[in-house]
């Protein structure tokens, strides 16, 4: 079996993000370069087009390599895009952030303006975070959240 590349695992995010949204019947298009907006999406509610990041993860990973298992998305503080879709094609979910919100939960915030955020699979988890459970993030799921965009 031929190995994924990040390319393959990119693309996938966004082909699963084009997927839930045509599910609900919001039109978008792949972006042909990469200028920090992959999707652009039409809303047909607000006859309006709004601009998408797309971040995917293949399946969760071991915090610092040791500890419980989260996913993690990096992001620039400078994005241009509106908003923010978080994939995990293991379970084939999508979170959809603004840009504001993505920053307002992002856990790590660097000198260098970058953003992380991550969620802990595990709910066990004890963390001092005020959002760092999958849990915590559910009205971010797409199913959720297209209803307020488009």
């Amino acid at each position: 079996m031929r190995k994924t590349t990040s390319q393959h695992i990119g693309s996938a995010g966004e082909l699963l993000v084009q997927y839930k949204l045509l599910k609900f019947g919001v039109d978008s298009a792949a972006m042909t370069t990469d200028s920090g907006i992959d999707l652009v999406a039409y809303s047909p509610k607000t006859n309006r087009a709004f601009t998408i990041q797309v971040k995917t993860k293949e399946r969760p990973n071991k915090g610092g390599g040791k500890g419980k298992l989260a996913l993690d998305w990096n992001l620039r503080d400078s994005s241009p895009a509106e908003l923010v879709a978080v994939t995990d094609l293991s379970t084939d979910s999508v979170w959809l952030f603004t840009h504001a919100e993505f920053q307002e939960h992002a856990q790590q915030h660097s000198e260098r303006g970058n953003l992380k955020l991550y969620m802990y699979v595990d709910e066990s988890v004890k963390t001092k975070k005020e959002m760092a459970l999958m849990s915590q993030f559910e009205k971010y799921l797409i199913e959720s959240r297209v209803i307020t965009f488009f």
